[in-house]
């Protein structure tokens, strides 16, 4: 029992040692493209950053969605570079490259999708409305309890006088 305990154990070992072993050399310096957000709609604001330049200067290419290029600045945020575009309102629906060029050669790339529905929360609105219609009294709490009085003194000797009526009392 304890032999296959460790045949077991000895062959788990080393099945994760090969794995350790073929891991990409390249896994350490995995500087991507950032969109943000990954969805937008015509018309919207891009932000786009990186950490594949450092704090060297860099050149982003939007052309793809008809944004043309755009700089990138350094950021504080942990040696990143930043830049930003807008997306033009004639843009149609689709996936689009964005790439960035740093200054040394090297190039990044990541997607942006455009769509014509926006994911982010609907807002409600507020306020008031001017239809035209009320407020001919203002906002006077004496004029408005004078007219709700008004209106129940209507409303009551109506009541009145149809339950009169269905009686068959005369006037």
């Amino acid at each position: 029992m304890r032999r296959t305990a460790r045949l077991l154990t000895g062959t788990a070992l080393a099945v994760a040692a090969a794995g350790l072993a073929t891991a990409p050399a390249y896994g350490a310096d995995s500087a991507s493209l950032e969109v943000f957000p990954s969805n937008v709609v015509p018309g919207g604001d891009v932000t786009v950053n990186t950490a594949a330049c450092g704090q060297a200067t860099a050149t982003g290419d939007a052309s793809a969605v008809g944004a043309g290029s755009f700089m990138f600045t350094p950021s504080t945020h942990e040696n990143d570079a930043i830049g930003q575009f807008r997306v033009p309102p004639s843009a149609q629906p689709g996936t689009y490259e964005i790439v960035a060029k740093c200054d040394g050669g090297r190039q990044v790339k990541g997607d942006l999708v455009v769509t014509l529905t926006s994911t982010r929360e609907q807002v409600q609105p507020r306020g008031l409305v001017k239809t035209g219609v009320g407020g001919a009294l203002g906002t006077d709490p004496v004029k408005t309890a004078a007219g709700v009085a008004a209106l129940a003194v209507a409303a009551a000797g109506g009541t009145w006088l149809l339950h009169r009526r269905a009686r068959g009392d005369r006037i």
